[in-house]
């Protein structure tokens, strides 16, 4: 097993893939693809669409606040619901990677990064000649919101654990509690596959302000009264396997691997990236080359 507290060398994909779809919120269709990328170029996202130069970096700094959903921005580019795909790549230990975009949001799929995962599988991975120092957690870091709270530990692994709290109360979602070792097999099998959630009510909200009118119970688990409306669960603790999923995205814009034990109660986009933000605050720099 690889000393992931160390060095390692940096890896970007063997060749170019795409997968295609429709963003949730705009319904516009929207096609992904993944080029391979030079060492120290990180993830960074590319709007094909506003030209060449409009890059986005993948990095906490780039974040803009919204709404359920991680939301990037360079200049007038942007590009919306990013976390599944920085998750796949964060999990699979892509570190360089272009990820080519026709359209601002991403497409939603089946609400999971299983097709994400497919394509970079198939796409491979190979050195970039280059290394990358994870980020590995010293001391503790804990920032906390309202409803949640979201810390980071020294590693209890060598490599990133997460331990998730899930609580929507009395209901079909309930309480849930996961704690993972992320590694590329452990995401293959027991995250990749876990789909974006919505209550009924919320739903209903949203697409009555003209956003997600596209998007029906088969598109993602809306939940209702008594469960999963017109859908099945894959597993049944289904959604706190995406809020893991989406943590490892989110985490993955310290725009590096992060050795560490996360621990999250109710935790969200805004809480996942200002705990990055804490880390990088607090933890040394890498060691120059």
């Amino acid at each position: 097993m690889a000393h992931l507290s160390r060095p390692r060398p940096q890896r970007t994909i063997g060749r170019s893939v795409a997968v295609s779809g429709r963003g949730y919120w705009s319904g516009t269709p929207v096609r992904v693809a993944f080029e391979p990328a030079a060492a120290d170029t990180g993830v960074v996202f590319v709007r094909a669409d506003l030209g060449a130069v409009a890059v986005i970096p993948a990095r906490i700094g780039h974040r803009v606040e919204a709404t359920q959903r991680t939301v990037l921005a360079a200049g007038p580019a942007e590009v919306q619901m990013v976390e599944h795909v920085l998750s796949a790549l964060a999990a699979l230990r892509i570190d360089n990677c272009r990820v080519i975009v026709d359209a601002a949001e991403l497409p939603g799929l089946d609400g999971s990064a299983a097709a994400f995962v497919a394509a970079l599988d198939e796409a491979g991975s190979v050195d970039s000649g280059a290394t990358v120092t994870p980020l590995v957690v010293g001391e503790p870091v804990r920032v906390a919101g309202e409803a949640g709270w979201i810390e980071a530990g020294p590693p209890r692994h060598d490599g990133l654990s997460i331990d998730y709290e899930l609580d929507y109360g009395p209901g079909p979602i309930g309480r849930q509690r996961l704690e993972i070792l992320v590694t590329p097999d452990s995401y293959r099998r027991e995250l990749a596959g876990a789909r974006t959630f919505l209550g009924i009510d919320e739903a209903r909200r949203l697409q009555a302000s003209g956003l997600g009118r596209a998007v029906s119970t088969s598109d993602l688990v809306i939940f209702g009264a008594d469960g999963p409306v017109d859908n099945a669960l894959r597993w049944p603790d289904e959604c706190v396997r995406h809020k893991v999923l989406d943590a490892v995205g989110d985490l993955a814009l310290a725009g590096r691997p992060i050795v560490g034990h996360i621990r999250a109660h109710r935790s969200g986009h805004r809480l996942n990236a200002a705990l990055v933000e804490a880390l990088l605050a607090t933890v040394a720099p890498p060691a120059a080359a």
